[in-house]
């Protein structure tokens, strides 16, 4: 930007992709971008970092001119044509013709800081983005180059930056499977296909076909598969609606979407995913009857969020071409899926698998088979810890408050309302035949379910929900918390929103010191891009195991040994977390992978 002339080739992007990163934009680019493209645009590149096209940056001075033809060559001819005309090349630094008037600017900076603050809530960088930027409204170029580097140095020192950068290598990081050659083969997926239509077989259909391939979506009835599709026409008409979508690309996608009763077509299937309910013996049934219908090289995975991949595996022929997919409800939308490998798994199908999730626009996370896997084995503590305070004597609201306030993207009472509370109930029958004698249980959740109040899908869960889906307290759920708690000899009492962030986020990093002490996570990275994408985790703490070193381990582990004395053995300090607390070191300088695969 400090150029006298600036050209680009028509694919060329450019942008101030700081933010992302925890820091704001420096050598002044926060002050000459506005005086090239506007102010407007400017705090749109500066505090969203997202970058823009040729056509968009030459239509808003940003750049001088679209090259169609050979780039050097044709830049060669500009620049001589420049020449030819004799005149005094404009300095960026000196342009203040599309800087504005204080009272014109008012509203554009007040729009983007309210838009900071709910796309980008609780970040440092995109406000100190925009007062950078204003900054080059207000003062001379010298000066403003002088406030844009003290608001730069606040940025690039703080812990927002450091979890951020953490955040950005650790979604590279993820990829790189010790085990796992880097010459090992990864199958093409050019035809895919779904059992199941529901709520995740729809989604899951939809990240095909976004990504362009063909997918066969199956169910029992004409009823369910009708249903289906009405929901996936029914998301896309919303994202056409919202501009995320042309109603041209979405005809397309519809199109690569084939219906059917029967599994007609599944031995053309590269890969089939099954997205039936949360129970071992339909789909160990359903792997039976895919075992018999996908040919040979086909990969069988399984969107089961809890239940073992190899006794899923071991109702085929062929385990070692099953695998898990756990894909994160909307699974059109959220960016997170988790690659669940059984002991028979193939390298191969581990590797197709990685390839895949960065095709359909996932960030994917290989994780080992247990009850949960690594997500939702950790989210297990952390939903417990959220309903004993309930009982103890919080507020479902302030529970949520507190977590939102903390940074996640929804409070764990509202995360069950929109997942399902049924699907917890589910899947706590499946087990609880394996839960120890005497430990204490979470005991509102189950009376919930039992009165039909599965969440957002039947208008009351923990919450009550109109036509907005908006939640609004329920004074009926308090008196069933109450009861619960007075039959249980429950003392209620009031709790801090200190208590309530200390209990539940300790729980998730318990629990994954555990995963990391099992090599069920490879490292403490993969487990915080698992809570970034997947789980609502804030991207600027960097992760729940990035957030135990920020705080310290030694002051985590104390933490936790005092709930251990309050609550009992559910609290009991994982191993890993006592060591690493006692000899100074931190979860991310730990990797489990050096022990499982020297």
């Amino acid at each position: 930007m400090a150029c006298h002339y600036r050209v680009a080739a028509p694919a060329a992007q450019v942008g101030q992709p700081e933010v992302k990163l925890g820091i704001i934009p420096g050598a002044a680019g926060t002050q000459r971008l506005p005086r090239l493209a506007g102010v407007a645009k400017a705090l749109e590149m500066c505090a969203g970092g997202d970058p823009v096209k040729a056509p968009d940056a030459l239509a808003c001075g940003l750049i001088d001119h679209v090259i169609e033809g050979d780039l050097l060559a044709d830049a060669i001819a500009f620049a001589r044509e420049i020449v030819a005309k004799r005149e005094r090349p404009p300095k960026s630094r000196e342009r203040n013709d599309k800087l504005g008037d204080p009272q014109s600017n008012a509203a554009i900076f007040a729009a983007a800081r309210a838009a900071a603050a709910k796309k980008a809530r609780g970040l440092m960088a995109p406000l100190k983005a925009i007062e950078a930027v204003e900054a080059a409204t207000r003062l001379p170029f010298d000066q403003g180059c002088q406030k844009e580097a003290g608001l730069f140095q606040e940025c690039l020192f703080s812990d927002q930056s450091k979890a951020l950068i953490h955040v950005f290598f650790g979604e590279r990081a993820v990829a790189k499977i010790p085990d796992l050659p880097k010459d090992t083969p990864v199958a093409e997926i050019r035809q895919a296909a779904v059992v199941g239509a529901g709520t995740m077989g729809g989604g899951i259909t939809m990240t095909y076909a976004n990504a362009g391939i063909p997918v066969i979506l199956r169910e029992v009835s004409q009823e369910a598969l009708d249903r289906g599709l009405a929901t996936i026409r029914r998301n896309y008409d919303t994202s056409v609606q919202r501009g995320r979508f042309t109603q041209a690309f979405v005809d397309q996608r519809l199109a690569l979407i084939r219906p059917t009763l029967s599994y007609e077509g599944f031995d053309t299937a590269d890969i089939i995913v099954e997205a039936v309910f949360e129970g071992m013996e339909l789909k160990k049934q359903v792997f039976a009857e895919l075992d018999q219908a996908a040919k040979p090289d086909a990969i069988l995975a399984s969107n089961t969020s809890t239940l073992d991949i190899d006794q899923i595996a071991s109702a085929t022929s062929r385990p070692h071409r099953v695998i898990g997919h756990h894909f994160f409800s909307p699974a059109n939308v959220m960016r997170l899926l988790e690659i669940v490998r059984g002991k028979a798994t193939a390298p191969g199908v581990i590797a197709t698998s990685l390839a895949l999730a960065r095709k359909l626009g996932k960030v994917g996370v290989v994780v080992g088979n247990c009850r949960g896997f690594a997500g939702n084995r950790m989210f297990g503590p952390y939903l417990r810890e959220a309903q004993f305070l309930i009982e103890e004597g919080a507020r479902v609201e302030d529970v949520d408050a507190a977590l939102y306030q903390f940074g996640m993207a929804m409070g764990p009472m509202a995360t069950s309302d929109l997942a399902g509370l049924d699907v917890g109930w589910r899947i706590r029958k499946e087990y609880r035949h394996l839960e120890p004698p005497g430990r204490r249980q979470p005991l509102v959740a189950d009376r919930l379910c039992e009165m039909g109040r599965y969440g957002q899908k039947t208008g009351a869960g923990w919450y009550l929900y109109g036509s907005g889906r908006k939640p609004i307290s329920d004074p009926e759920v308090d008196q069933i918390i109450e009861q619960c708690a007075r039959d249980a000899g429950i003392s209620r009492r009031s709790i801090t929103t200190e208590e309530i962030v200390d209990r539940t986020i300790y729980a998730l990093v318990n629990e994954g010191a555990r995963l990391l002490e099992e090599g069920i996570a490879l490292r403490a990275v993969d487990i915080d891009i698992i809570y970034l994408n997947g789980y609502g985790f804030p991207a600027y703490r960097g992760g729940p195991m990035w957030y135990a070193d920020t705080v310290g381990l030694k002051k985590v582990y104390e933490r936790i040994c005092e709930f251990e004395q309050q609550h009992g053995e559910c609290w009991a300090p994982a191993p890993l977390l006592k060591q690493l607390a006692e000899q100074g070191k931190t979860f991310a300088g730990f990797d489990s992978s050096r022990a499982l695969f020297a």
